[in-house]
């Protein structure tokens, strides 16, 4: 149950992140299709081996491996691209061991073996929500004047 509050405390930090967006254009990129389209790959790619987790994590562990990888990939993606501060913290925040989302998920699964199934389902609740902060970032930028 401790890990479950967890979640939810890096749920209101995305959150607060989303908020303060709004104000903070500087911080914002303009709409970038590849990385929409990695935000939403990389959110189904992520909740279906979430799935797994009720396996031992050694059956799937390079199918985890490989999911952190396209992970960093999307997360230096996002650093890479001018005025998208927000954005890539949250890919941070998403990836990072020592938080309580993807990353974190990753490494309880690790330590532990396998999850259970109630585990699972929270967390998954828990890194949709993430994404669907990335996503609507994402989809919510400033489209180029130059493609329309």
């Amino acid at each position: 149950m401790t890990k479950l509050i967890n979640y939810r405390g890096s749920l209101r930090w995305l959150f607060l992140l989303t908020l303060l967006s709004g104000g903070c254009s500087s911080l914002i990129a303009e709409y970038d299709h590849v990385a929409y389209q990695q935000a939403t790959s990389l959110k189904v790619d992520s909740l279906a081996v979430m799935d797994k987790a009720v396996e031992q994590y050694a059956k799937h562990e390079n199918a985890i491996n490989e999911l952190k990888i396209k992970v960093e990939k999307a997360y230096e993606y996002a650093k890479g691209r001018p005025n998208n501060e927000i954005i890539t913290k949250q890919w941070h925040i998403l990836k990072d061991p020592d938080r309580h989302l993807l990353g974190g998920f990753i490494k309880l699964w690790k330590e532990k073996g396998q999850l259970s199934a109630l585990l699972v389902s929270e967390a998954k609740g828990n890194v949709s929500l993430a994404y669907d902060q990335i996503i609507g970032l994402e989809s919510g930028l400033i489209k180029p004047t130059g493609n329309q």
